[in-house]
């Protein structure tokens, strides 16, 4: 959902359903395997780095090879929508070693003068064509541009389906203001840049010459060779306090700290995968260019393996108005608990509406050999 849309909705007292955190038990069985040891790709794919072109400055080459795409082997966690599995075949990339940071986000803003979506002015007629016909016109001084920023519950919540306990929308919280006026991002240069709509993600990779990554190329990297894990460091559950920036305790009203961090952490403040990527489990979700189709998994497995795919051609969700059209975003962030939502695993995703910004929303890029030619 939209920010311009949910501060109406608040407003007018409309609960939609946001966030999701239902969970489906797995039933399929299979063993993690490296895809290292695996057999090569009938597929003709690129998985060795081309010669004559230099990695780039904080990226890594993701190389190139085929897996099953979606929830793996008895993960519990696995939401309707992460299934069925289906085979897909990647090429070679290059993709950032981190999530693109605030003073990487500085030095795009201050080249070109970019003014991200939570920063303008919000327009009603653009707003209203995503709400209930009739919605009456809130007062000018709620209208005002702003994000979503999470606020911890004093005591226990019941229903961790209504989102509006834990967030609040903040005039004037942004990119430069993450927590809402009197928050700034000094000595922050090195934390993910968050409050990015897509938008904001688009221009920045045309700025740097790259782009989004595609949902597939996204959980391929994060798996880093270990495709049949259910998460990015293997299967032990037990660690993940070591590995990634989630919420440990109880959910939203306690938080025990003990990866270290109550909110966002700077990037590579937990080890490296596979293949050389941080923070691809927790710390802030990360935006693909896929479109988010509740659909798409289970019209996927039927049609054989699909090279490079670029996810479903449409948006589409039940839940949502059918203007508002989401993205897919990946791998969870600091507010993720099993208890809510457990998307610190490679095939988890969620659908992210392409004007909607907030505090554990950031992005990483990706580039193709033949953009760097």
């Amino acid at each position: 959902m939209g920010i311009r849309t949910i501060r109406v909705l608040v407003m007018i007292v409309i609960i939609p359903f946001l966030l999701g955190s239902c969970k489906e038990a797995s039933k399929e069985k299979r063993d993690m395997v490296s895809t290292k040891e695996k057999d090569s790709i009938a597929f003709n794919v690129i998985k060795e780095k081309p010669g004559g072109i230099e990695v780039p400055r904080g990226m890594v080459w993701i190389p190139g090879g085929k897996f099953n795409q979606g929830a793996v082997n008895e993960d519990k966690m696995a939401m309707a929508h992460e299934k069925p599995t289906h085979m897909v075949a990647i090429d070679g990339f290059f993709m950032d070693k981190t999530e693109v940071t605030n003073a990487e986000f500085r030095e795009f803003v201050e080249a070109t003068g970019y003014v991200t979506v939570a920063e303008r002015k919000i327009e009603w007629e653009e707003m209203k064509t995503q709400l209930p016909p009739g919605t009456p016109k809130p007062h000018d001084s709620i209208l005002q541009p702003g994000s979503l920023v999470f606020k911890k519950t004093k005591s226990s919540v019941p229903n961790l389906y209504d989102y509006s306990q834990w967030w609040e929308w903040k005039i004037g919280a942004n990119w430069r203001h993450p927590q809402g006026p009197g928050s700034d991002l000094e000595g922050k240069d090195n934390y993910p840049v968050v409050h990015i709509a897509f938008e904001d993600a688009q221009a920045y990779c045309q700025w740097a010459r790259k782009r989004l990554p595609t949902e597939a190329e996204w959980e391929w990297a994060a798996k880093g060779g270990l495709e049949g894990a259910r998460f990015s460091w293997g299967n032990n559950e037990k660690v993940l306090s070591e590995h990634a920036n989630t919420w440990e305790g109880e959910f939203p009203a306690k938080n025990t700290r003990k990866d270290g961090f109550e909110n966002k952490a700077p990037v590579k403040s937990y080890p490296a995968n596979g293949y050389g990527l941080f923070d691809m489990a927790g710390n802030v979700w990360e935006i693909t260019q896929d479109w988010y189709n509740i659909n798409y998994y289970k019209d996927r497995s039927t049609k054989g393996v699909a090279k490079n795919p670029r996810g479903a051609e449409e948006s589409y969700n039940p839940n949502n108005h059918p203007n508002m059209k989401e993205k897919v975003i990946k791998g969870g962030s600091f507010l993720c608990n099993a208890s809510y939502c457990a998307s610190f695993r490679p095939s988890a995703r969620m659908g992210n509406s392409l004007d909607s910004s907030q505090e554990h929303l950031g992005f990483r890029t990706v580039a193709d050999p033949k953009m760097l030619e």
